[in-house]
């Protein structure tokens, strides 16, 4: 069935799927309260790439050979994403006694002046062994993976197999 879809069609829905769950992501933290940890930031950096590939890709709506390389691009992303979603929901599930995640938003502002903050809020604050949500019994680590996984290299995968003699 995805491959009658039209490449611009995949490439744009790729697009909305992931800044959909960016903007889930901004909700659990600026409405629920939930802090991202540095992984968390990082699993966010590659969604927004894989999702910029969509759609630099929908608008380009390239040939054969430009599928194939945005394919590629988000092979990578996407791999990179899962891989380090996979290592978090590792550390979800054995904690380390001590967290690798670095020190928490309050610690951070209190300690340091707020230029010195900036940097390390924005690689974020959260505890990345922590489990704040979970929805169906997987935590929010556990669905980006997924989702990086599944969906994602999955789409790539398709585009890199896809019919030679289509357009």
């Amino acid at each position: 069935m995805l491959s009658r879809l039209p490449f611009r069609s995949l490439a744009l829905a790729l697009f909305v799927v992931c800044y959909g769950m960016l903007a889930f992501g901004l909700y659990l933290q600026h409405v629920k309260g939930i802090e991202p940890c540095p992984m968390c930031i990082m699993q966010r950096y590659a969604l927004a790439v894989c999702g910029l590939i969509g759609l630099v890709a929908g608008l380009h709506n390239p040939r054969r050979g430009g599928q194939l390389v945005y394919g590629a691009l988000l092979a990578v992303a996407a791999v990179a994403g899962g891989g380090v979603a996979a290592r978090q929901s590792w550390i979800q599930w054995y904690p380390p006694e001590v967290s690798e995640c670095g020190p928490g938003l309050e610690y951070m502002l209190d300690s340091f002046p707020l230029a010195s903050s900036l940097p390390m809020i924005f690689r974020g604050a959260g505890d990345c062994s922590v489990v704040d949500w979970t929805f169906l019994g997987l935590t929010i680590a556990n669905w980006s993976f997924v989702t990086f996984a599944t969906i994602l290299a999955a789409l790539a995968a398709y585009l890199l197999r896809r019919d030679k003699n289509r357009p």
